[in-house]
Formats: structure tokens, sequence, C-alpha cells
């Protein structure tokens, strides 16, 4: 999968998937936010099953799948190994986990 995410970045370039990236986070953030306003909103027409709307948790899950995607490009073209990331993540974490202990 590498070198097809290598492909895709080389091709249209860093800058231009950089402003194409700030649009799919844009997208995430809307369909999460049209989820929660949903909850709250039954006269939009959504079919809830158990307080859940398969169709906005899909959009949600879609929007994901895109900025997963243009990350991992990111981190292909820029050639930082995912071990790397995920020891950085946990140390965010962690330190986030402190915080919430100390207030």
């Amino acid at each position: 999968m590498s070198e097809k995410l290598l492909r895709i970045i080389n091709h249209y370039g860093i800058l231009p998937q950089l402003k194409y990236f700030q649009s799919e986070v844009f997208e995430l953030n809307e369909a999460i936010i049209r989820y929660n306003e949903a909850e709250y909103n039954y006269f939009e027409g959504y079919f809830y099953v158990n307080g859940d709307d398969y169709e906005l948790i899909n959009h949600i899950k879609e929007e994901i799948a895109d900025v997963l995607v243009m990350l991992s490009q990111f981190k292909e073209y820029y050639r930082i190994e995912e071990k790397d990331i995920l020891k950085i993540m946990e140390e965010k974490i962690e330190r986030q986990l402190k915080r919430i202990e100390d207030e």
C-alpha cells in the first residue's frame, strides 16, 4: 500500500495534498457535528436504532477513512515509521490522562 500512497502524493504534489487534507478534516468535523446535532433533533427525519443513526455513523466512518488515507500519504512521503507515531501517541495519551487525574 505504501507504494500506492506515494504514487498518489507524488502525482498531485505535497502542497495540493495538504490543501485537500484540510477539506477532508473539515468534512470529518462536519459529519461529527451533524451526528451530534441529529441526536437532539428528531425532526430532521433520521432513522434511529438504539439511539444511533447508521447513515450518520457510516458517514463518519467514511470521513475518518479519507483522513487516514491522507495521513498515510504524508507518513509515507516523509518516511515516518508507524512505531514512531505510536510511541508519540502513547506519550500524549499518558500526559492527557495525567492532566485528567490532576483536575
